[in-house]
């Protein structure tokens, strides 16, 4: 936060002494934000709006002024994250790299979401959720299925590049790399510590990458 500025219960206060209060935009996405931390801590179900509202500082009408219901919240929510894997996605796919750099920025970067939006996981399956809102299901699979397919695609590439052996099927393959990331993920929620992903998500991805390696001898 620059030093001229600070926050006070939700508004903007200048070196001036103006106060400025938020805009309805940034505060939607500060109690979005909020709630995402709030359900690593206690979990999305336990997670209530007056929890929110006191975290925040506000009264808990004020949550209402932004979203209809906790419901509400937990969509945005989803929506929120769901978008921030397609645009990882697409950073990968444009990249000038080769296919087992990009396979490894793929991973790199869906592991640095999580640790940054550690209740990612939990909220991407909340089942009541999904139960009542079949379009927010049907989004959550085809971004599942769009990660796979993006694995598959570069593992491919890297076999046809000599990079990978030919051997391998390039499904499994994907999915051995997702059991990378689902492993440390479940570490991390059993310690509840997200720097679990950073700490061991490197080594252990590039010694999954290794196996795939074509001998060279």
């Amino acid at each position: 936060m620059p030093a001229n500025r600070r926050y006070q219960r939700g508004s903007l206060v200048t070196e001036t002494g103006t106060v400025r209060r938020k805009a309805p935009q940034d505060r939607k996405a500060e109690i979005l934000h909020v709630a995402l931390d709030l359900a690593f801590e206690v979990g999305p179900d336990m997670v209530t709006t007056g929890m929110i509202a006191h975290r925040m500082g506000l009264t808990q009408p004020s949550i209402y002024k932004h979203f209809a219901s906790k419901e509400d919240i937990w969509i945005r929510v989803a929506e929120f994250l769901t978008r921030q894997i397609s645009e990882n996605l697409a950073r990968c796919r444009k990249a000038a790299l080769a296919p087992d750099a990009r396979l490894r920025m793929q991973i790199m970067d869906h592991m640095d979401l999580i640790a940054r939006h550690p209740a990612l996981p939990e909220i991407m399956v909340l089942r009541d959720l999904h139960k009542s809102h079949a379009d927010l299901r049907q989004g959550t699979l085809r971004n599942m299925g769009a990660f796979h397919a993006v694995l598959v695609d570069n593992f491919c590439a890297a076999q046809n590049e000599g990079i990978f052996r030919r051997g391998i099927d390039a499904s499994d393959g994907a999915s051995l790399l997702l059991g990378v990331v689902q492993s440390l993920v479940l570490r991390m929620m059993l310690a509840r510590d997200p720097s679990i992903l950073h700490r061991d998500g490197a080594r252990l991805l590039d010694l999954q990458l290794s196996c795939f390696a074509r001998d060279k001898g």
